[in-house]
Parts: structure tokens; C-alpha cells; sequence
């Protein structure tokens, strides 16, 4: 079976690159848009599949075989003023997902619902959204976003006990984004010499669209008053083009039991780009985030130990052809109960640009993790390769 994904992979990718390549580049979709005066109501939206099989070294004849896709609409509101005044209404509605399809906001249906107000002077934004320090990470190049190996939207690895994705037991995320899609205030500077400096606020875990409204959940260890704070980089000198990010966040425990404190959690990225001529790019980066919050987990911040994450990857790109390679490797310190857990990951992958709407994406991975104590369902050990086919939709 893998041997027929990357087949089935490498040949369509191949037939694409010939003479029916001019019919798809000139397919595309805009999304729905409808204008009433000064109003513009907009609908675009994301749609992915794919098909992949993996092996176990653990259980060779363990059915791993599958295929797994969400679908997103990104419905806005906005409206421009001749005094360049942008105010809008933005969301992001999750249709179907299934349980490889990973989502960072927890499952919410309606990921996120906010106002922008943007003017010469920055954007503010209010609502359920990303933080500051998410929206302007820099962590390398990446071939596909949602299948890449650091903070994936598709994992192609199942825990046969739960149906659920293996790796949600720590997923290696380089982007600071403590406050996920919590109620929150924020704000992003105009971008001066190519320098854009964020904040933003989530006074509570709630998603209430407005914050200061309700406290969240009332569960032990919450996180209150998460703060974070940005800073990007963006400049161009030539064929080389360069971006930086660095990103701190900061909460309080407001229902503290015995080992646990107060969120700490910070990350730096860079990024290079070099065009050799008209056709080829190479591309080349990585970042690096450290916290106190124990594989991530908000309401784990744990007061001795540290989760650490790194990311690094290259790519070239040739036309509408994109190649790549990644690593990530992760570690949770573990303490009062909690075992350490230790993560690595490798994924070459080869994608094709159809055109402003499509990508065809086929690759392989590699995902190991450990654990000091306890067992996975393969042991104290998970060692596992993936072949994939991915087809994204967005418009």
C-alpha cells in the first residue's frame, strides 16, 4: 500500500506537469462576494483529503491504512471608509473534521468570531481569535502547511485504542499560541521599516466572542490574564529576502494547586528566501519555543521542568513545483506523576501548485516518541513511517 500512495502520488503529480498544466493554471475560483454600497459580504472557505498508510515496527499487520480531510468557510463582513477606516466582522466556521483532522482550538465549530478595526495607526482586534504572538510566527518554510510535521492539521498516525491522532499526546508546536482562540483583545502595529510589534490580551479561557464577559471554565490550574507579546521582521535585500519573530506569553494560575504556576512561554524564528533566478527559490529556516506548560497543555504549567520544541527545514521551489525537508524534536519534562516525553520527526515531501487554489502534496514522515514511565500501546516506544497523498481546496 505505500508503495501504491507514493506511485499514485508521484504519477499524478508527474501528468500534471504536462500539456493539461496550462487548462488547470487557468481554473480558478474567487470566493462568494456580494456588495451592498459601502458593505461587502465575503465567503471563502478550505477544503483538503488525503490518503495515506503507515508501519508499525511494533505491529506489522496492524491496519494502518486510511484517509482523513476537514472543511472550513471563512465567512467576513467589511466595510471601507474613503478615510481608509477598515471596519469588519471575520470567522472561521469548522463544517467536518474527522479525528486525524487536527484542530488546534479544541474542536469549536465556530473557531473563531471577532471585529478588526484597522487605520494608519494598526488593527485592533476583539473576539474569539489567534493571539499576537501566533499570527506573526516565523518558523522556516514548510512544503504544505496543514501536513507538516510541526503543528499539523492532518496526521496520518492513529492510536487504534482511542480512533483518536497519536500524536495529540504532544504535538510539537514552535508558534506561541497559549491563548488559542480565547475571547481576547489586540493589537498590531503598522509595519515600519520592517518591523510590526504586537500584543494582545485574554483576560480568562473563554470563548464568549467578547472578553471580560465570563471567567471560562472553572477547572483547577487556569490560566488568567494571559498576555502576549510580539515582534516580526520582514526585509528584503536583493534575491535574499529575510524574517524574524520573537514572542512572549505570560499568565497567572488563578486556582493553583501544589507544583503548578503561572504560564511562562516564549519562542524566536527565522526565516531566509534566495532566488537564484525567475524559476528557483531556496528557502531555509527554524525556530525554537520553551514553556513551563507541560506538553502544552494550558492548565498543566508545571512549576519545575520545562517543554522545549524545535523545528528546522529547507525547501526548494521550481515553478509551480515545491520540495522539502523537516525535523522537529520535542521534550516534556515530566514531575509530580507526569512522565517525561520525548518526540522526533522527519517529513520529505514533494508538492505541485495546480494554481491559486490547488496543491497536490505527496510525502513520507517519520515520527518517534518515548516516555520515561508508563506505556503507549506499542510499549514505552513509538516508531512509525507515513506515505501521503493530500489534495487542498481553498478559495
Amino acid at each position: 500500500m505505500r508503495v501504491r500512495t507514493l506511485a499514485l502520488g508521484c504519477g499524478l503529480l508527474s501528468g500534471l506537469a504536462g500539456p493539461a498544466h496550462a487548462d488547470w493554471a487557468n481554473w480558478s475560483v474567487s470566493p462568494l462576494s456580494v456588495r451592498l454600497e459601502n458593505l461587502e459580504f465575503r465567503v471563502g472557505g478550505d477544503a483538503n483529503g488525503a490518503v495515506f498508510t503507515n508501519d508499525q515496527a511494533a505491529f506489522p499487520r496492524l491496519d494502518t491504512t486510511g484517509a482523513t480531510g476537514a472543511l472550513r468557510f471563512f465567512p467576513s463582513l467589511e466595510r471601507d471608509y474613503d478615510s481608509g477606516l477598515i471596519i469588519a466582522l471575520k470567522g472561521s466556521i469548522l463544517a467536518f473534521r474527522d479525528r486525524l483532522s487536527n484542530d488546534r482550538y479544541g474542536g469549536d465549530v465556530f473557531e473563531k468570531g471577532y471585529l478588526s478595526v484597522q487605520t494608519g495607526l494598526g488593527t485592533v482586534e476583539l473576539g474569539d481569535t489567534d493571539g499576537a504572538a501566533y499570527r506573526l510566527a516565523v518558523t522556516g518554510p514548510k512544503v504544505d502547511e496543514k501536513t507538516s510535521i510541526e503543528n499539523p492539521e492532518i496526521t496520518f498516525f492513529r492510536d487504534p485504542l482511542s480512533g483518536r491522532a497519536f500524536d495529540e499526546v504532544f504535538t510539537v508546536r514552535t508558534e506561541v499560541g497559549s491563548s488559542v482562540n480565547f475571547a481576547k483583545l489586540s493589537y498590531y502595529s503598522p509595519r515600519l521599516f520592517g518591523v510590526q510589534l504586537a500584543f494582545s490580551y485574554a483576560p480568562s479561557e473563554g470563548k464568549d466572542v467578547i472578553p471580560f464577559v465570563a471567567n471560562g471554565p472553572h477547572v483547577v490550574n487556569r490560566e488568567r490574564n494571559l498576555w502576549e507579546l510580539a515582534a516580526n521582521y520582514n526585509g528584503n535585500f536583493g534575491a535574499l529576502s529575510l524574517g524574524a519573530y520573537a514572542a512572549l506569553a505570560m499568565a497567572h494560575n488563578d486556582a493553583r494547586t501544589f507544583g503548578h504556576e503561572g504560564l511562562t512561554d516564549w519562542a524566536l524564528g527565522t526565516a531566509l528566501d534566495y532566488s537564484l533566478n525567475d524559476d528557483w527559490k531556496i528557502s531555509l529556516g527554524g525556530s525554537y519555543r520553551q514553556t513551563n506548560a507541560y506538553a502544552f497543555d494550558l492548565n498543566n504549567v508545571l512549576s519545575s521542568g520545562s517543554t522545549r520544541a524545535l523545528h528546522a527545514s529547507t525547501s526548494a521551489t521550481y515553478g509551480s513545483w515545491i520540495a522539502g525537508f523537516e525535523f522537529t524534536d520535542g521534550t516534556a519534562d515530566g514531575s509530580f506523576g507526569a512522565p517525561t516525553l520525548g518526540v522526533h520527526g522527519y517529513e520529505a515531501s514533494l508538492a505541485y501548485v495546480l494554481n491559486s487554489n490547488l496543491q497536490l502534496s505527496a510525502g513520507w514522515q517519520q515520527l518517534r516518541y518515548a516516555r520515561s514511565t508508563g506505556l503507549f500501546y506499542t510499549g514505552p516506544k513509538f516508531d512509525a513511517d507515513g506515505y501521503f497523498l493530500h489534495l487542498d481546496f481553498h478559495v
